[in-house]
């Protein structure tokens, strides 16, 4: 019998990405999946339902109850987990540390739940990576917000009342949003440096054309992130960061650790020493931002006029490139379980098994589990 696939509508405020695009609805149909769309749920990232061949819609309760497979960009609300059949599938975007209560009724029904920012950080994990492909959107509209906010132009322009000089802009962390966010400024003509305490990320930002921002601290780590730096590392590079913001207009920040808080790195002291007028863009405002003075989904505004943006769910934002970064990247991952239309779970497979957070009434995921264990 075939594995039906099911994608809804996202209801998060501000959302708009869909995580079943028709050109990976097609995909999964020449593989033998059935697919039910609820009706409308490409339509805000511009996908009508029109543009979906050889797929059955329904409304949300009647398309939850045949899933097998639910695709999810945000998280499933309790509501949507409570009309799943037990023991379907969920895979998408899960946030596991954020909200005790979905985990464990993913857990009481027996909810196989795949949380994709789980999946290890491997070469054959790439195509799947949906961290990269979402941070990818976020590092470029994050620059492009901040040029907007500027009040200077980023490109050098000769005029006739003079040259106009180009925008300094920094970039704190050179993970993929930061490396995105450094290639997009200097598209637009920036004069760029970019600045992560990983000793490596050095040669990446030269290749785009920055100068790296040397603060004489490197905390290298495992997996692709830096590991937690010492106070006497702190205290350095917090007195070394100070004096060099003064000369910046533009500062994005993009530093994160999926699962955790997001390192404080730019004070409250260091913005009131930045010239008025400077632009700092947040990306990592919603796990409580790179600099003290953030506010999600908010623009601050200091004493000494440096505006800090506070940017959220930035993706969303691009939700037809999002989108189909988005589905395939979940295509690429259901693929290793889709055979001949049914879904076959090969635990022995690292991909499959480090991913899973839950699974036949328990939850698999160790950190997730204390937590929902000590909540």
């Amino acid at each position: 019998m075939a594995t039906t696939i099911v994608a809804l509508r996202e209801t998060v405020p501000g959302e708009r990405r869909v995580a079943l695009t028709p050109e990976v609805a097609k995909k999964l149909r020449a593989r033998g999946a059935r697919i039910v769309l609820q009706d409308g749920a490409g339509a805000s990232a511009s996908f009508p339902d029109s543009a979906y061949a050889d797929v059955e819609f329904a409304a949300a309760p009647a398309a939850l109850a045949q899933a097998n497979v639910l695709l999810k960009v945000q998280p499933p609300s309790l509501e949507e987990i409570a009309q799943l059949p037990e023991g379907a599938i969920v895979i998408g975007h899960l946030q596991p540390h954020l909200a005790p209560e979905r985990i464990r009724a993913l857990r009481d029904r027996r909810i196989t739940a795949f949380a994709m920012e789980l999946l290890p950080r491997t070469t054959r994990a790439q195509a799947m990576d949906v961290l990269s492909s979402q941070a990818a959107v976020a590092g470029y509209k994050a620059v492009l917000i901040a040029a907007e906010a500027a009040p200077k132009f980023f490109p050098m322009l000769t005029t006739a009342a003079g040259t106009i000089r180009p925008s300094k802009v920094l970039i704190v962390g050179a993970g993929v949003a930061g490396l995105q966010a450094i290639a997009t400024a200097r598209r637009l003509g920036a004069q760029v440096e970019g600045f992560d305490v990983r000793p490596e990320t050095k040669e990446q930002i030269e290749s785009l054309g920055a100068k790296f921002l040397d603060l004489g601290v490197s905390a290298a780590g495992s997996g692709g992130y830096a590991r937690e730096l010492t106070q006497e590392e702190r205290d350095q590079q917090q007195h070394a960061l100070a004096e060099q913001l003064k000369a910046f207009d533009v500062v994005v920040t993009t530093a994160a650790v999926p699962g955790r808080k997001a390192p404080r790195i730019i004070s409250a002291a260091m913005v009131a020493g930045m010239k008025p007028g400077a632009v700092i863009v947040d990306i990592a405002a919603e796990t409580g931002g790179n600099v003290e003075i953030t506010e999600a989904g908010r623009t601050v505004v200091s004493a000494n006029g440096v505006s800090v943006i506070g940017t959220t769910n930035l993706p969303a934002s691009a939700p037809v490139h999002a989108s189909e970064m988005y589905a395939r990247n979940l295509f690429n991952f259901l693929e290793l379980s889709l055979k001949d239309g049914a879904v076959t779970l090969d635990w022995d497979d690292e991909l499959i098994a480090k991913t899973c957070l839950t699974h036949a009434g328990e939850i698999r995921h160790e950190p997730t589990k204390a937590l929902v264990d000590g909540a």
